[in-house]
């Protein structure tokens, strides 16, 4: 292979991982004005979205199931319940366990993040059938990714 083929090969705007993270940049900066209104920022929004798929579930699950570490989860979650949006409870069989419910504010606040969905739908320019196809895509993308063990890793 020559300097050139290097060169081109090596070019940052030919690169896969650039370009979803530049995609995800911009999904996060679209979103900020939609979840203002609501006060969530990106991570809130998608922690709460997955209470609304299954209310009352243990902070493990919870982050295992949106792909954040308890670092990050746990402050990120002591805001919601400070806005009023969640509480937390103790397992009484268990006391490390901690599960995370939503309120009544935090339930009621599902209808009005409707127009969130709608407002990134508009955004993307993207039909429904282009958006499910790029989702869909990601999803295998993620699958394949998070089968290939790293050298860390071996087993």
């Amino acid at each position: 292979m020559t300097d050139h083929d290097l060169e081109k090969e090596l070019r940052l705007d030919k690169q896969l991982c650039f370009a979803l993270y530049g995609a995800a940049h911009a999904f996060t900066r679209a979103y900020k004005p939609l979840l203002s209104p609501l006060g969530l920022t990106y991570p809130q929004y998608v922690v709460m979205m997955a209470l609304w798929e299954e209310d009352d579930v243990a902070v493990k699950a919870l982050g295992e199931k949106v792909g954040l570490d308890s670092g990050t989860l746990s402050p990120l979650l002591k805001r919601l319940e400070q806005v009023g949006y969640v509480s937390r409870r103790r397992d009484a069989a268990d006391e490390r366990q901690v599960f995370i419910t939503l309120t009544a504010q935090g339930r009621a606040l599902k209808t009005r993040a409707v127009g969130v969905l709608r407002g990134i739908g508009s955004q993307t320019g993207c039909e429904i059938a282009e958006i499910e196809s790029l989702r869909d895509s990601l999803k295998r993308l993620k699958r394949q990714l998070d089968s290939v063990k790293g050298p860390d890793e071996e087993g």
